[in-house]
């Protein structure tokens, strides 16, 4: 009969895990918390609130076309769908700047975002904002959350919180210090490694299959970051490719150092494949080690840097397409007018895609053989020590 100190020992082990786990998602659940709570609150103009509407009529008599979009206001008569203004009809303005990638033109019918001026109670003046989408993307986020869960049931709850909190800590945290003026290599630096361990630990557990994808993220993670300072410089890339970095110029972020921000692009858009590599291999490691425990160290790695192979030959072309899929149109404009291959490979815009691309899959290159040394020899020393506890256990 074994020992009561095992006994005891094992439920010691699996309470501090789950004591640190529970920490992990109450962490998250009150980031969301704060985070939902400033989402919440009072805009800082009190006299403009934002409202949903009905368009009732269109006045399109001083709108004018210009090329393919269409500049000047279009008049609406809109009726307020909910709310203090509930069932009161307003005349409202949409303005249209020959921007077809923002521009909206409405009909009667169409369920629209307003912006209302009040005062004394009344509403003096209203503005269009956009199609009111908002329900339909909540409604699309709930089919997700509910085929997560139904297939991954307490792993994919886990998920689902580790996903918000995170999007809440990048929205409330994050962009807020960059937009401050913090120096955006460290912060995101920081932001990307605590926001791996609370992830992994989510879902993973305080495991030893977790702690190795942890520490095979952030050396993938080290990789990425050194290769992108070391190119950067090579390729002249100030980081005004990004999108709406022109936008924020002119909005007065002089301060702002463009060129970091498109590097904490790169390491931000690489962290979230390498933890997904990383999590692949540990875990099949895990799996291969519970169905052989006598598998030695060296052939445990070995076949979690074969699985690594197999996993990085598909997440390189993932990168790829996710990129490519993103300038679709630029990618036709350049084969409808057969621009040559030279002047391609050398514009700033895919000369910064090419750079995301090849520094992210490098950087992922590095995971998975880091995942798998890390990981074979934490799985290997953890049973061991399971075989030295059965080997005490048999009757002298």
């Amino acid at each position: 009969m074994p020992p009561p100190v095992l006994f005891a020992g094992d439920l010691m082990r699996s309470s501090v895990k789950m004591l640190l786990e529970l920490a992990a998602v109450l962490v998250l659940l009150a980031g969301l918390y704060l985070a939902g709570h400033s989402f919440l609150s009072s805009p800082k103009d009190e006299n403009v609130h934002e409202v949903t509407a009905t368009v009732l009529a269109a006045d399109n008599s001083e709108v004018l076309q210009s090329g393919a979009g269409a500049v000047g206001p279009q008049r609406l008569s809109v009726i307020i769908d909910g709310g203090r203004w509930k069932g009161t009809t307003v005349q409202a303005k949409n303005y249209l700047n020959g921007q077809l990638d923002m521009d909206e033109i409405y009909v009667p019918g169409d369920h629209i975002l307003l912006a209302v001026q009040i005062a004394d109670g009344s509403i003096l003046d209203a503005r269009t904002i956009n199609t009111f989408r908002q329900n339909w993307e909540l409604g699309l986020f709930a089919v997700f959350a509910l085929g997560l869960v139904l297939y991954a049931r307490m792993i994919g709850l886990k998920a689902l919180v580790s996903f918000v909190a995170s999007l809440g800590v990048l929205w409330y945290f994050y962009i807020p210090n960059l937009l401050n003026g913090a120096a955006p290599l460290p912060l995101s630096l920081a932001v990307l490694v605590m926001l791996s361990l609370a992830i992994i630990i989510t879902v993973a557990g305080v495991t030893r299959q977790g702690i190795a994808a942890f520490l095979g993220t952030v050396c993938g993670m080290a990789v990425t970051l050194l290769l992108t300072l070391y190119f950067g410089d090579k390729f002249n890339l100030l980081g005004m490719t990004t999108p709406f970095s022109t936008t924020l110029l002119v909005q007065g972020a002089y301060g702002l150092d463009f060129q970091h921000i498109f590097y904490s692009a790169v390491l931000l858009g690489a962290s979230g494949a390498a933890m997904d590599i990383a999590m692949d291999v540990s875990a099949s490691m895990h799996e291969i080690k519970q169905k052989r425990p006598d598998i030695c160290v060296r052939e445990l790695i070995r076949s979690g840097i074969t699985i690594g192979r197999m996993v990085i030959g598909t997440m390189s072309t993932t990168l790829l397409l996710a990129y490519s899929g993103g300038y679709l149109t630029m990618l036709m404009v350049f084969v409808a007018q057969e621009t040559s291959v030279a002047r391609i490979l050398n514009m700033k815009l895919v000369a910064a895609e090419i750079f995301r691309v090849l520094i992210g899959s490098i950087g992922l290159l590095m995971v998975a053989p880091a995942t798998a040394v890390i990981a074979g020899i934490l799985l290997s020393f953890e049973f061991s020590r399971c075989k030295r506890a059965a080997a005490q256990q048999v009757p002298e």
